[in-house]
């Protein structure tokens, strides 16, 4: 669906937009794990020096071994930083339903942060049940269970260098 150049180049146009409206400052990156942590490592890379950024982990879990969400969201790891008065980005590979980051931006809003922004790497509008506003998207993509660049199956294809559509599976 998506090539990894395409990924590389979305990438560095997201990384030079959050430099951008961050220059200068500190920024807390909190990770979803772990379907972001590839968009992650690439996304902090392209932000570059002129950020200091700091990185939290949180991770929930919606889909078990479903292609489909569950619409329920479990915090399997919460933050570690306090980030009450601090600027705060979520990076989340996937927007689908909007209950997941709906959920995760109202748990770390109230918590005080100076402000608190989203990039996904992919939106699928179509699905949505809740609106979220995000403030970076990388690309918008039709209702197909997506694979690769850190979106997984069961916990496998993460590895893949590409977002590819996984064929359907009964479940």
């Amino acid at each position: 669906m998506i090539p990894e150049a395409e990924l590389k180049a979305k990438v560095k146009e997201l990384g030079e937009r959050i430099r951008n409206d961050y220059r200068g400052k500190e920024l807390i990156v909190v990770c979803v794990l772990k379907g972001a942590v590839v968009f992650l490592s690439d996304l902090i890379r392209e932000i570059g020096p002129d950020v200091d950024v700091k990185l939290d982990f949180l991770a929930i879990s919606s889909y078990g071994v479903s292609t489909k969400t569950s619409g329920v969201v479990q915090i399997q790891k919460d933050l570690g930083t306090d980030i009450q008065g601090k600027d705060v980005l979520i990076v989340e590979d996937i927007l689908d339903t909007g209950l997941s980051l709906a959920y995760i931006k109202k748990l770390l809003g109230e918590r005080g942060p100076k402000s608190l922004a989203i990039c996904v790497l992919l939106d699928k509008p179509e699905r949505r049940k809740q609106p979220v506003e995000v403030e970076y998207t990388g690309f918008s993509i039709p209702d197909k269970f997506v694979i690769g660049y850190g979106l997984d199956y069961a916990g496998m294809f993460r590895q893949l260098a590409s977002v590819c559509v996984a064929e359907p599976i009964d479940d």
